[in-house]
């Protein structure tokens, strides 16, 4: 993937970029940037390595006093406003690189940085190294952040915060304990910005792997009190539904006592790596009345050492009439991707009712 993407660091986008910068700093070279930029590595350095590469080749050209260069950092972010050069944009992910790289000892110029930069591009990432090193009190900078006007920068305190951030360093200590953050989460249960929101119900997720009690008691707890907060602790929860966590299926009233699976099969018993497995089976809702009937299957993946590696897919959550009976057919692609190998040989697959494995069966992946 970053093999793809590295390639946004790209002459036209220097180009652009110098020409803010000659607006903005003092006595800059353009032909001197772009020269240091596109030195004799460049074309080896992937995704990440560009974006290092281009905050380091910046800093010479900024004022000695870290303080001046963060003003100057806002001036180049005005003049790229102006300038309509993609606010949100990856390749402008090396300016919080910057404050991550040249900032650490400076907590108040960082601080003021880090707000205003993550308006223009996130700071989910370098706002974290600042949480290991200012353990409390960057912590509690985070929470006053869950109030700010701006909503990138309310997003900014809970996914940055968030223990299992994907591709980010790792924030142990919330791992073990998130309760440091969960006031933040209170303050803003009921944010105005779905993409606030996003990111809280993907918090609680996190918290979820971790600490699944915390999760369920603030299910218990913020369940009613809106529409939007019902939905952010349902997608909060999402993996404790699909690991068949007791508590969670009772508090959604899940239950799987009088559902009947009958006729499960599967139409393409041998599947070739690249197709596609066909299965169908019947649900018979026998209850006297309607019920929730959350439907999953587990896929049972062979690993290279031969061994089977679970993993949960969700079908469908809807209500289900009195003596309800359907039939659900679903597939599986085992197209190839980029993001799992495929092995040959005996996998399984399974129906999963309302968090409870019913059936289970053979098949097999042919090259």
């Amino acid at each position: 993937m970053s093999s793809l993407l590295k390639d946004i660091y790209s002459p036209a986008f220097y180009d652009r970029l110098s020409d803010v910068l000659l607006q903005t700093v003092p006595s800059f070279d353009k032909e001197k940037f772009i020269s240091q930029i596109f030195d004799k590595d460049f074309e080896n350095k992937e995704l990440k390595a560009r974006m290092k590469h281009t905050a380091q080749v910046l800093h010479p050209f900024l004022p000695e006093d870290y303080g001046k260069r963060v003003d100057l950092l806002f001036d180049i972010i005005t003049g790229l406003r102006k300038n309509n050069s993609g606010e949100d944009g990856l390749a402008f992910m090396f300016l919080p690189d910057y404050i991550e790289t040249y900032g650490m000892n400076d907590y108040e110029n960082s601080v003021r940085a880090i707000e205003f930069i993550t308006q223009f591009v996130s700071c989910e990432f370098s706002v974290r190294p600042f949480i290991l090193k200012y353990g409390d009190r960057m912590l509690a900078q985070m929470t006053a952040w869950s109030f700010h006007e701006n909503h990138k920068v309310r997003r900014l305190s809970s996914e940055g915060t968030r223990p299992r951030l994907p591709w980010a360093m790792a924030l142990p200590e919330l791992k073990k304990n998130p309760a440091p953050v969960l006031p933040l989460l209170e303050n803003l249960k009921n944010d105005p910005s779905e993409w606030v929101r996003r990111s809280v119900a993907n918090h609680i997720n996190d918290i979820a792997k971790d600490n699944p009690d915390i999760v369920i008691e603030m299910a218990k707890r913020w369940k009613g009190l809106h529409k939007e907060t019902d939905a952010i602790i349902k997608h909060g929860s999402r993996t404790l539904l699909k690991q068949g966590h007791p508590e969670i299926l009772k508090h959604y009233g899940l239950e799987s006592k009088d559902i009947q699976i009958t006729e499960f099969k599967i139409s393409t018993p041998v599947t070739p790596i690249g197709g596609d497995l066909h299965f169908s089976y019947y649900l018979h809702n026998q209850e006297q009345k309607e019920q929730t009937i959350r439907l999953e299957y587990g896929l049972y993946y062979r690993r290279q050492n031969g061994s089977l590696s679970k993993k949960v897919f969700k079908i469908s959550e809807k209500v289900y009439q009195a003596n309800e009976k359907v039939k659900i057919s679903r597939k599986q692609s085992f197209k190839l991707i980029t993001t799992r190998t495929f092995y040959p040989g005996l996998q399984q697959l399974s129906v999963i009712v309302n968090g409870e494995e019913k059936e289970i069966l053979d098949f097999e992946l042919s090259l």
